[in-house]
């Protein structure tokens, strides 16, 4: 499973220590239609395009990704978003993490009604995001 990173878990020695081992990190990446903003905590908002890595985790390592991320205290969701492998061929989606600006004292915000979760999930189809490697 990919997940796409953008902020923190693209260092080595930080993913390293999240996931109890060696990171295996498959290829850079883009995703286009949200760009990184920072605050307490690195995130993403509406617009633009974000550079970042993915991350290949086995479907266990999740558990210890969204602990790390503040899953469960709301600071972040983890969303699925389209993928498109090398010669921008259709492979599936990705996992990514998005933090509720608010909460990170990060510029920006998702618009629309309800969760951060639904929020974020609406934007995926409404801007047409996608996550491209880039090697």
């Amino acid at each position: 499973m990919l997940v796409f990173v953008y902020g923190t878990l693209t260092d080595p020695a930080r993913a390293r220590e999240v996931l109890d081992g060696p990171p295996a990190y498959a290829a850079a990446a883009a995703l286009e239609g949200w760009h990184r903003v920072d605050g307490d905590y690195p995130t993403l908002v509406p617009g633009g395009t974000c550079e970042g890595r993915l991350l290949e985790v086995q479907r266990p390592a999740l558990h210890r990704l969204d602990a790390y991320e503040g899953v469960d205290r709301g600071l972040y969701v983890r969303v699925s978003v389209p993928f498109e492998g090398p010669g921008d061929v259709p492979a599936g989606t990705v996992e990514t993490y998005v933090g509720d600006p608010e909460r990170l004292d990060a510029p920006g915000s998702w618009p629309g009604e309800g969760t951060l979760a639904a929020r974020v999930r609406a934007s995926i189809e409404r801007a047409a995001v996608v996550v491209r490697q880039v090697d």
